[in-house]
């Protein structure tokens, strides 16, 4: 089985991210901005509050048995200090039913070698 792994960070923690990722043997990762709030509803600095946050989504589709290891290594890499705080991030965890590669149109699935995001 296929899992996809979605992690929204940090802006400037991404790269820090990538890296561990990388460093650990899974650079295959989808990289985009986003905007958002969690549950501390934005920021209010004076009478301005801010809810629409920038954020990094990063998207990685890894083997099952890769799951906990790679979650492991996003949360260590994007913890703000060894204690985190508010606005660090969330990883979100699904199963994946199938990938295709498009130019080969090649279907992979939980026995392929590796699979790309």
């Amino acid at each position: 089985m296929m899992i996809m792994i979605r992690a929204i960070v940090r802006p400037e923690k991404a790269d820090d991210v990538l890296a561990a990722l990388m460093d650990a043997g899974f650079p295959a990762v989808t990289k985009y901005s986003v905007t958002g709030r969690g549950k501390q509803r934005g920021i209010k600095i004076g009478e301005v509050t801010y809810d629409e946050i920038p954020k990094t989504m990063l998207l990685s589709v890894v083997k099952a048995e890769d799951k906990d290891f790679v979650i492991s290594t996003i949360m260590d890499a994007a913890r703000s200090g060894i204690k985190g705080a508010f606005g660090d991030g969330k990883i979100f965890v699904a199963e994946v039913e199938d990938v295709y590669t498009i130019s080969s149109g090649v279907k992979e699935g939980a026995d392929t070698a590796e699979v790309t995001a």
